[in-house]
């Protein structure tokens, strides 16, 4: 017991030292009707300088996600961390650097004992309460949204505002990713909150290379 909380103790202080860069890519395949642009918008991406992608799929069976993340994975090389949503087991079986879960999907701690200690353990939070508890796990960094209206899920969590990210910024000391609404035009006031990175879908599917590199260089 004792060396179980020497551990997460240093979990808890790693988290704290866990750089994230500005921009936090998420390429969601329901972007990509029939998998297209799957094929060319990791790389174009990493062109642009991205260096933390996550790959999402919602609706995909094991075998296809498997298959997809392994694609990515040998396209990328190591020159950008890969996470995958959701999936611990996936992460693991592709090759990824993390994994993300949600409030529905599987306890913090249970994905990490899944992953084990080396890989990064992201979680989805909505509000002050949330940040509280995630706070207290060995995640690595805490994900706080929608910050502004999303189109990205289908039934999305009531909207924070940028007053939200500012509640959340007080809670932890962990690493701070903002999602949901999240723009070219907007992402500036949002690390101004106080999130470390943010995490954009929608406004980097049109010329994904072109807008990442605007995203990177609004975000300097």
């Amino acid at each position: 017991m004792f060396m179980q909380q020497v551990h997460a103790n240093s979990r808890l202080l790693d988290s704290c030292m866990l750089h994230l860069p500005r921009l936090y890519a998420i390429i969601d395949v329901e972007c990509f009707p029939k998998g297209e642009g799957l094929a060319f918008v990791p790389e174009a991406f990493a062109d642009a300088g991205v260096t933390l992608l996550q790959y999402r799929n919602k609706s995909g069976n094991a075998r296809e996600m498997l298959e997809q993340a392994r694609q990515l994975r040998r396209t990328l090389g190591h020159s950008v961390k890969l996470i995958m949503n959701d999936r611990a087991d996936l992460a693991l079986a592709a090759g990824f650097d993390g994994v993300h879960v949600g409030q529905d999907d599987l306890s913090p701690e249970a994905a990490r004992r899944v992953i084990g200690n080396d890989l990064w353990l992201g979680v989805s939070t909505h509000n002050p309460a949330q940040v509280t508890e995630t706070d207290k796990t060995s995640a690595d960094y805490i994900a706080v949204g929608p910050v502004f209206a999303t189109t990205s899920k289908a039934r999305p969590d009531p909207v924070i505002g940028l007053q939200g990210v500012r509640i959340a910024r007080k809670l932890t000391r962990k690493p701070l990713v903002a999602i949901g609404g999240i723009t070219r035009a907007n992402c500036r006031s949002v690390i101004a909150a106080g999130a470390d990175s943010v995490a954009v879908i929608s406004d980097l599917v049109q010329e994904p290379r072109k807008s990442a590199e605007e995203f990177l260089r609004i975000l300097r």
